[in-house]
């Protein structure tokens, strides 16, 4: 008798944890159905919001149907073995996406103090409506991942999501004037997918974002902010947002790879903030950038195409396309410690003119910039690392350079500049512009970097190549918009043409993974001595 019982208990407690799939149809659906099978779906989101899952459970949306509200898990948690599944089924209804229609509400998605969740194969959408009775600046965002108590929260994935048309307010909203000129906009915005974690004692971990659409956007299209770890962007595509593409402060160990970034800080519409990099790292450590895409980059400053704010370190940008960028291409401000750019490709960048009412800041191919914050001391940036990048500029651009007095240890080596009109150097930030006379500064390495013209580099920028080589490397199509068409035919100049890159003077720990690089840009192994540019003859 106790043998029976004990497999009765033993098989009730089976059958209570086994995961469910859950079932939303807005068309057939009714919220008092219990959700588990095609025949007996829900209806609404708000069900789904309300209802305790458990680890394994799956909540499937009818594909090719409109869902309007918003889905928030609070306190759910997956496991490592059965994660929290949001996606969708065939409800032959059609084969889009289900779509989360968000107008009126906060978020189309909202995660609090979350861990073990997968969210995929979903279209979000958040364009306006209601707004909270509040005075304080507000945020629509596509989908949000925070946290509101001590913990550690881990492993939320966002896969294969469309995520668009996200804006706080009303369509033909004017936006303030001066709101371009702030730090981040003091405004309301819509934003695309946010990860914030600014409460005391907590953490976000093994945080994935993957093959996910985000275009037109208020704001930022992907942002994380606050304490998180083990951060992976790969694969997106970015297209048209108000502000950057890619923005993140205070992440540690993060890999952005495979991403397409286009038309940052876009301002085809007068809610749109109308600024901004491609991507750009604050008070990040060890982040590697690579075989990313970023172009027009569009507002009055920063705006490039990937740019490392102040308070960062061990910031790797390798294997990058920039291209028509309006801020420049290589941009490092103060308080970074052992960052690099390297075997990238930048295709025009830096085009922006300093104008007043139209743009306060240059745009610049390369600048190093002591800025740490509006009135403060500025400092370093320090051991910054710049080599083997192809840098090609069409003659009616004049290319720009600036390089911080307080600048404290660079390195220059292997580069290709290919400028075919003017060069010149130009005052640094905004707030507190260096001034353009005479210094000595330290612990520079520059040396070794091919110049179409002796022109390309002006002779009043504070450091100079001590051993310059000219030359024309002559690409397969100069001016092109293909990392291909940057392939240089002139083996006597390229070939074998480069150096080793040694550690700057007095710098002991040069770059997280190493100075030597395996391959270039196109995946070609580095054989002998590297060559000029990014790009390795065979």
């Amino acid at each position: 008798m106790k043998y029976i019982q004990a497999v009765f208990f033993f098989l009730f407690i089976s059958s209570t944890s086994q995961a469910t799939n859950y079932y939303v149809n807005a068309k057939i659906g009714n919220d008092k159905n219990n959700g588990k099978s095609h025949q007996t779906p829900w209806k609404t989101l708000t069900k789904v919001s309300s209802f305790n899952f458990k680890p394994g459970d799956v909540i499937l949306l009818a594909k090719g149907q409109e869902f309007f509200g918003s889905i928030q898990l609070i306190n759910r948690s997956g496991t490592k073995e059965k994660p929290i599944i949001i996606s969708n089924y065939n409800a032959f209804s059609g084969d889009k996406n289900p779509t989360i229609n968000a107008k009126g509400f906060l978020n189309g998605v909202l995660l609090i103090n979350c861990s073990y969740i997968n969210v995929e194969g979903l279209t979000i959408m958040a364009n306006g409506g209601i707004k909270p009775k509040s005075k304080k600046k507000g945020m629509r965002c596509g989908v949000l991942v925070t946290t509101s108590k001590e913990g550690v929260f881990k492993n939320i994935t966002l896969n294969n999501l469309v995520v668009k048309d996200v804006f706080y307010e009303h369509p033909n909203f004017q936006r303030g004037v001066a709101e371009v000129k702030t730090a981040n906009g003091l405004q309301s915005y819509g934003w695309g997918i946010r990860f914030i974690n600014n409460n005391k004692g907590s953490l976000l971990k093994n945080i994935t974002v993957q093959s996910c659409k985000i275009s037109n956007i208020g704001h930022t299209g992907i942002k994380i902010t606050g304490s998180v770890q083990n951060l992976k962007l790969v694969t997106n595509t970015v297209f048209k947002t108000g502000g950057p593409g890619m923005q993140m402060s205070g992440v540690k160990n993060a890999h952005v790879k495979g991403n397409n970034i286009n038309y940052s800080g876009a301002n085809d519409d007068s809610r749109k903030w109308g600024r901004g990099s491609g991507l750009w790292t604050w008070g990040c450590d060890s982040v590697i950038i690579e075989h990313n895409s970023f172009r027009n980059a569009n507002g009055p400053a920063d705006s490039a195409g990937c740019h490392i704010d102040f308070n960062c370190k061990n910031i790797i940008v390798q294997y990058n396309l920039s291209e028509n960028n309006a801020g420049g291409f290589c941009e490092i401000l103060g308080n970074n410690w052992n960052c690099a750019y390297r075997y990238n490709i930048s295709i025009n960048d830096g085009h922006r003119i300093k104008k007043k009412g139209i743009a306060f800041q240059e745009g610049k191919i390369y600048w190093l910039s002591g800025f740490v914050g509006k009135n403060k001391e500025r400092h370093g940036p320090y051991n910054s690392y710049f080599y083997n990048n192809t840098i090609y500029v069409k003659s009616n651009i004049v290319a720009k350079m600036a390089v911080a007095k307080v600048t404290s240890g660079a390195l220059l080596a292997n580069n290709i500049f290919y400028i075919e009109g003017e060069s010149k150097a130009v005052l640094g930030d905004q707030y507190q512009p260096q001034k353009d006379d005479a210094s000595d500064l330290k612990n520079i390495v520059f040396k070794n970097n091919l110049f179409l013209k002796a022109e390309n580099w002006p002779k009043i920028v504070a450091i100079q190549d001590e051993e310059p080589v000219y030359g024309n490397p002559h690409f397969v199509n100069a001016g092109g918009k293909k990392i291909t068409d940057y392939i240089p035919t002139n083996i006597d100049v390229i070939k074998d043409k480069g150096i080793e890159i040694p550690h700057i003077p007095k710098d002991k720990k040069g770059l997280m993974i190493g100075l030597k690089v395996e391959k270039d840009i196109l995946g070609n192994t580095i054989k002998g001595l590297p060559d000029m540019g990014a790009i390795e003859l065979n």
